[in-house]
């Protein structure tokens, strides 16, 4: 395979059709050759290639009540970094389009031979309508991602084809098959792709007006431990990086279309720490080098936070935000889910310690622990208030597919049937797992107290004033002045003085922060208006899911929702919904 997306065969030997060894996809079925009228025009003509990527209901990542009313004209957060890698990875003699359905519709007439479908976990449901929709219509399509990838067995029913496990050598292989008009049934990726060899992303194929950010990916594979994670699953324990050539090119192919804001889709930035250094130290030059283009983001580990040097490095490479799993500061549920890294100081010390270098916190947090019982929503409450982690994503604990928690709540009886969308979305007050020291009545009410407290304007404001008071010189968000008086006045408009005198108050107490530090007054401002932009895109959303959670609990019966173990509920082994930590870089 080239960078060039040419399909020739892999020189790795780790490609599985089936039969064989299985790697990280459990359940997939024995591979056969497929047989499809749409074959029958294969080899006169290019291959019409069609890559749609679903749309996410909506969720904490989402943000759809900024996109309404705050960052008009933008739909999305970042592009389908993922299928414009696949993009590349594709024959160049072919044919391909891009669709993202959470910036534009579907044309599902399109004149087309193939289409391939990925997504995570959180896109399934779609995802299987999408399939459904183009096979009815007599398409090819191949169904891949992350969650394809974890439940294999799902998928079957729906696609010709399923092509799992990273893309960067099974993609081509099939992709020569197609050509050839013997497709298998099944393409199998078992092995840790080295990412020496990844593409650049077909970035011309991307809408980028359409997009808050830009997105890159540096790394694969985490090496902690932690029980509810699917990314070990995945992408094994053992990180590997692209070359820093390739990231340079990426980066330039950005910077050429006007693109400003960017994220690092890396699951853990700082996995490999000399790496990571190494990327940073680059990152610094080149920004220095190009009069700083950029403002970037990603996801760390606290640990980072006892490496000055890395904060400094991160600093000077322009990270505006951090978004970091600290999950609860009850230390026995860490010890429980062998999140050992964030036992190895005190949190509260480490995330002053990042503001203190100019970049900004968000956080991940579980509630629903073995240790947890009842207390534990105070105790979250009270650490992200004191932490000024205004962007905290809150969720109950869940058991993703394949991972060691999975395995072991199954062997306890304790994993449940719940409807699969609404389980696979944090905030959507329903988890897989039936808890231990509290029904799960008393979960889930448990966690929706606990959002209405975080998102009550008092709280909001006293989250602010906590963050400024370590926030030094506050990260300087890129956009244009004229969109930033655009979002200052949305937000007063639709956020603000829709929430009446009390919210105003606490506003304009947020905004006084400003004026704390004069020489800072511009970069704390938009702090502070990016902070409340977050906190009630968060809250909106919130709202409106807990009253369909209390619609739907009117004709919900209490043994379903009080569940213990031993209590009348059945639990079930079957496959669960997974985690919205999937990474987009999965094929296609």
């Amino acid at each position: 395979m080239d960078t060039q997306g040419s399909a020739r065969k892999p020189e790795r030997a780790t490609i599985v059709a089936g039969g064989g060894k299985q790697g990280r996809s459990v359940g997939v079925p024995l591979a056969t050759t497929v047989k499809h009228q749409a074959l029958s025009g294969i080899g006169s003509r290019p291959v019409r290639l069609l890559l749609v990527l679903p749309r996410f209901p909506e969720g904490f990542w989402t943000f759809d009540w900024v996109f309404k009313h705050v960052i008009t004209g933008r739909a999305a957060v970042n592009p389908p970094l993922g299928l414009a890698t696949l993009a590349a990875l594709t024959p160049s003699d072919w044919q391909v389009t891009l669709v993202d359905e959470n910036i534009e519709s579907i044309d599902f007439d399109a004149d087309v031979d193939l289409v391939a479908v990925g997504g995570m976990s959180v896109q399934s449901g779609r995802q299987i309508e999408i399939l459904n929709a183009f096979r009815q219509r007599g398409r090819y399509v191949v169904a891949g991602g992350s969650y394809a990838t974890l439940c294999p067995e799902r998928y079957g029913p729906h696609a010709d084809t399923l092509v799992l496990g990273e893309a960067e050598q099974v993609w081509p292989t099939f992709c020569q098959d197609f050509a050839a008009q013997r497709p298998l049934s099944v393409y199998v990726e078992t092995g840790d792709v080295p990412l020496a060899g990844s593409p650049c992303p077909r970035h011309e194929l991307i809408k980028w007006d359409r997009y808050l950010a830009g997105a890159i990916q540096y790394s694969r594979g985490c090496p902690f431990l932690c029980e509810f994670c699917d990314i070990i699953v995945m992408f094994s324990r053992k990180p590997r990086q692209k070359d820093l050539q390739q990231i340079e090119a990426e980066l330039d192919a950005m910077r050429l279309r006007g693109v400003h804001n960017v994220v690092f889709v890396d699951d853990n930035l700082f996995g490999h720490p000399a790496a990571c250094r190494a990327l940073l130290a680059f990152l610094v030059e080149y920004q220095q080098r190009h009069r700083y283009p950029f403002v970037f983001g990603g996801e760390i580990t606290i640990n980072v936070a006892s490496h000055p040097d890395v904060l400094t490095l991160l600093r000077l490479a322009n990270f505006a935000w951090l978004f970091i799993g600290i999950e609860t500061p009850n230390a026995q549920s860490l010890a429980e889910t062998r999140k050992t890294q964030n036992l190895k100081g005190d949190m509260l010390t480490a995330i002053r310690a990042i503001y203190a270098h100019g970049i900004d916190v968000f956080g991940g947090f579980i509630v629903g622990f073995d240790a947890d019982d009842l207390s534990i929503f105070d105790i979250q409450r009270d650490f992200i208030v004191d932490a000024g982690i205004v962007l905290a994503m809150v969720g109950m604990l869940m058991a993703p597919p394949r991972t060691p928690l999975y395995q072991r709540l199954a062997k306890e009886g304790r994993l449940v049937s719940d409807d699969v969308q609404s389980a696979l979305i944090n905030a959507g007050m329903s988890t897989n797992i039936i808890p231990l020291q509290m029904t799960r009545a008393e979960l889930q009410h448990g966690t929706a107290a606990l959002h209405r407290e975080l998102l009550d304007d008092r709280n909001i404001h006293r989250r602010l004033a906590n963050k400024l008071r370590y926030l030094e010189s506050p990260p300087n968000y890129h956009f244009p002045p004229r969109e930033w008086g655009s979002i200052f006045f949305g937000l007063l408009r639709h956020g603000i003085a829709r929430g009446g005198p009390r919210r105003c108050g606490y506003f304009l107490a947020s905004l006084a922060l400003a004026l704390a530090k004069p020489r800072q007054f511009s970069r704390r401002l938009r702090t502070i208006v990016a902070n409340w932009s977050y906190a009630l895109a968060l809250r909106d959303y919130v709202d409106r899911t807990l009253a369909e959670s209390h619609e739907e609990a009117g004709v919900t019966t209490a043994a379903s929702l009080s569940s213990r173990p031993g209590s009348p509920t059945s639990p079930v082994p079957g496959p669960a919904p997974g985690r919205l930590a999937d990474s987009e870089t999965m094929a296609p």
